[in-house]
């Protein structure tokens, strides 16, 4: 971001920062739709995207996109593969216009060893995913994980497709390390880590200069909000905040992260990038009647892809998006966004706040349309991450000539802080959402009193100031590594409660 640009923003943040006060939050996407939670292993939680803030590896960027939500540890014995017959995607929107022109694709494979134990005078197979304890030897695994991954440039179905490859061998073939099965299994928590970073892989990217990072694993969910009473018709003071508890700090998800030169993603013309994930199935799925021996065999899938997941900006599904469009909305794409726009300019989860605490005298805005929430959720800020010829449309916006910050001197906050690097320029995993984004639902960019920014005025946001927490525990950077893949090791199976 040019000086100039940043200084501009610095009274906003400021002002934002005192306006919406400090109680933290992170956020993410659990169920967030009918026909997702049939899907679990497709359902993507969180999206990130930020400058990597690593030393040594700032002119990188990192995308993260966890999927299947709520794993308990002690989820065996088949634990938590993702879906050979689906297809994972990572977009880069880089000139505005709400189309992919970067899509990096997973595919996944898993592999059965059939490992046999001698009984009596026969040979049969286990039932485990392990025949005794892992991490020096692959001998005793007995599901093997590995993955593909390609760069479509254009169309993510009709553009031109490259191989990605491993850099240290040409492979283009990954490995995917096995869940955190228990400390007996792996040795101990240290023992795990060890295990999990040979599979940090770096990679040669077609059509780029310089290498990139991949990992795909298991990870702690980075999501911390107490989320049964957030859905419970904020069953807390939400302006007193209440008792802060995390009821996911036990649960895992599975990571797709990748860290990429920037120079591969974004144009000397426009710096700001746009993200977002999905995941496909084929469109037909046939259930055979006679299952044969083997792994995922209990169905033939065939047909188009067909999406059936999407997140970007955190929470539009949960929150702005009405029932009947949830599915609807993660099969759509960001270019046909202006079909959800009432949902963005018409809110209806500020009424339902003051409704619910109407005893407390709290108010909706009543600034139509909400202005201020178009530029939070579909085109960016001006000045911040808004590209020059912005197309309205969701995704994770992110310009990516901004100062890095270093992991111990984030703000949680971000530029609602005054810390330039963090939300809502792009995401890291320390930012705070969950809270933000009720305060602007609220109305706190209205109380600043910049009609010409955010079309609107402090009289339209009567509860604009008040200090609105959703409760759940604290967040910061200093609860992750200072390094890819950032998200922190996920709790063992025999350490889950």
């Amino acid at each position: 971001m040019q000086c100039n640009l940043i200084c501009s923003t610095v009274s906003l943040s400021m002002a934002l920062a005192f306006a919406m006060g400090a109680n933290i939050v992170n956020a993410s996407s659990h169920r967030e739709a009918p026909f997702i939670t049939s899907q679990p292993k497709v359902d993507g939680t969180d999206f990130y995207m930020f400058r990597s803030y690593e030393p040594g590896r700032e002119n990188n960027i990192t995308l993260i996109a966890n999927y299947l939500p709520l794993q308990d540890p002690y989820g065996g014995p088949n634990y938590f593969t993702l879906d050979p017959s689906a297809l994972y995607e990572i977009h880069i929107d880089n000139n505005g216009d709400a189309k992919e022109d970067l899509t990096f694709q997973f595919r996944f494979k898993n592999t059965l060893a059939d490992i046999s134990l001698p009984i009596g005078s026969k040979n049969v197979s286990i039932p485990l995913v392990q025949s005794g304890p892992l991490g020096g030897s692959s001998a005793a695994l007995n599901v093997k994980e590995e993955f593909t991954l390609d760069l479509v440039r254009g169309d993510r179905r009709s553009g031109t497709r490259s191989a990605v490859s491993n850099t240290a061998s040409g492979s283009t073939t990954f490995g995917k390390p096995t869940d955190f099965i228990g400390t007996k299994t792996f040795g101990s928590v240290d023992a795990y880590n060890t295990y999990a970073k040979q599979f940090v892989q770096s990679i040669t990217i077609p059509g780029c200069t310089g290498q990139g990072r991949v990992f795909v694993g298991q990870r702690r969910d980075p999501f911390a909000i107490d989320l049964g009473r957030f859905f419970d018709l904020l069953n807390f003071d939400p302006v007193a905040g209440g008792t802060a508890r995390n009821i996911l700090s036990d649960k895992n998800i599975t990571t797709i992260a990748l860290e990429l030169p920037i120079e591969c993603v974004a144009t000397a013309a426009e710096p700001v990038i746009g993200g977002w994930t999905t995941a496909s199935l084929r469109q037909a799925t046939l259930l055979r009647d006679k299952v044969p021996s083997g792994l995922a065999v209990s169905a033939k899938t065939g047909g188009a892809w067909v999406q059936v997941s999407r997140l970007g900006m955190p929470l539009v599904n949960e929150l702005v998006i009405g029932l009947k469009d949830k599915d609807k909305f993660n099969g759509s794409k960001p270019k046909d966004d202006a079909q959800f726009a009432d949902y963005v300019t018409n809110p209806t989860v500020p009424a339902i706040v003051a409704t619910i605490f109407a005893g407390a005298n709290v108010k909706a805005p009543t600034n139509f349309p909400r202005q201020d929430l178009v530029n939070t959720f579909l085109s960016g800020f001006s000045g911040v991450n808004q590209p020059k010829n912005v197309v309205g449309a969701e995704m994770l916006r992110l310009n990516t000539k901004t100062p890095v910050t270093a992991a111990a001197n984030q703000k949680p906050l971000g530029i609602l802080a005054g810390d330039n690097a963090g939300f809502p320029n792009g995401r890291r995993p320390g930012d705070d959402i969950v809270t933000s984004v009720l305060r602007v639902a609220m109305g706190v960019l209205c109380t600043l009193g910049d009609k010409a920014a955010f079309g609107c005025l402090p009289a339209d946001a009567p509860s604009g100031t008040l200090p609105y927490s959703v409760g759940g525990a604290n967040v910061s950077a200093g609860q992750f590594t200072s390094g890819f893949p950032y998200l922190a090791t996920p709790v063992a199976g025999d350490l889950g409660e």
